[in-house]
């Protein structure tokens, strides 16, 4: 992933609140069940910092990741960088209530390249992820009854 690719975009519409879907992907007792299960601690409060580790075969990635933008119920956005590697991003995900039903738009905009020669930092690597924990994991969560 590199600053002249194209932001990653995912859309997805659920059919929850606005506070339920906000819940989901801000309270880290909600986030460990459908995002990171490892996540150790989460608060969408501007200038938070939080790190974890995920191992995929020999190679380490600690997600390092920093608030930047919250507005309660429509939007949050943190950075996005490994611990390891060289790269940064910023993800947004942005809620829109209409009727009985939330739209999420998740946007990831690349601020520094990412290593070509990584597989999990193709773009195609990339927008996969995002499709799995939005159209699947968190579709999923939600349309549960756990929350």
């Amino acid at each position: 992933m590199e600053t002249t690719d194209a932001p990653i975009t995912v859309d997805e519409t659920f059919t929850a609140t606005v506070d339920k879907v906000w819940k989901a992907i801000t309270d880290v007792k909600d986030m460990r069940l459908w995002f990171f299960d490892n996540i150790e601690s989460f608060m969408p409060e501007v200038g938070f910092e939080t790190q974890f580790l995920v191992q995929v075969e020999d190679r380490r990635y600690t997600h390092c990741w920093k608030v930047i933008q919250v507005i309660p119920n429509k939007k949050i956005t943190y950075t996005w960088s490994y611990e390891e590697y060289p790269g940064d991003a910023s993800v947004t995900f942005e809620l829109s209530e209409k009727q009985d039903q939330v739209t999420l738009k998740l946007s990831l905009n690349v601020t520094e390249d990412f290593p070509s020669n990584i597989p999990e930092f193709t773009r195609e690597s990339c927008q996969q992820g995002w499709n799995y924990f939005i159209g699947e994991r968190l579709k999923e969560y939600l349309e549960s009854n756990l929350t």
